[in-house]
């Protein structure tokens, strides 16, 4: 069952998809595929791909997408495998979505994954989610556990915002990093970062040049 708070999540996603009108679309670490189904019912969406590192996870996938009415399921493509080596076919896509995925991933191989999902593959659009560690106190979540325990890391709006201008600027993106929900002083349980590739930012200047040009 998805969770009030993972609802938010898939929420604000979806808002920023429509926003940027992708129409194909990565779903990194898809898990037990909260997003890709959501994706599977919108028309305007051609192409959805779902990586993940469980084969289980995605042999359920499968048998619950054959499930979806009309067909909608088979606009979506599933592949086992690692964020570390995600294969040059899947190069070019309008987005790619992390969705409370970073946090499982060790420290150390952080920057293997963002080369390979900002270098290599180089959407135009990347989400990414991930818990906000200051406002686990209101979660009921003591101060010296994590959320989940496979979570290797929990960060704080100052860290993740560190975090993602440096994968920007290093992979020739820009990013804007919001709170997911919001609390006065804490910010919101998760936090969003949204990376735009500049190339795209200047397609889309030139083909809406400003009034009066």
């Amino acid at each position: 069952m998805t969770s009030w708070l993972h609802e938010q999540r898939l929420a604000a996603v979806l808002a920023v998809l429509r926003d940027c009108r992708a129409r194909t679309i990565l779903d990194l670490g898809c898990g037990d595929g909260a997003l890709l189904f959501r994706l599977a019912t919108d028309p305007a969406i051609e192409r959805i791909v779902g990586v993940d590192l469980s084969a289980e996870a995605l042999a359920r996938l499968r048998t619950d997408l054959v499930r979806l009415p009309g067909g909608q399921g088979n606009t979506v493509a599933l592949i086992h495998g690692s964020l570390t080596d995600l294969g040059s076919d899947l190069a070019g896509f309008d987005a790619a979505v992390l969705v409370e995925v970073i946090e499982h991933i060790d420290p150390d191989r952080l920057s293997t994954v963002a080369r390979a999902v900002f270098g290599d593959l180089a959407p135009a659009t990347v989400i990414v989610t991930t818990p906000n560690s200051e406002f686990n106190a209101l979660l009921g979540v003591p101060a010296h556990r994590l959320r989940h325990p496979d979570h290797r890391f929990e960060w704080g709006r100052a860290k993740f915002r560190a975090w993602a201008e440096g994968v920007a600027g290093r992979h020739g993106y820009d990013s804007a990093v919001t709170d997911i929900g919001a609390h006065p002083t804490l910010g919101g349980p998760t936090q969003m970062a949204v990376f735009t590739r500049r190339a795209e930012i200047a397609k889309r200047e030139v083909a809406s040049p400003p009034h009066g040009l």
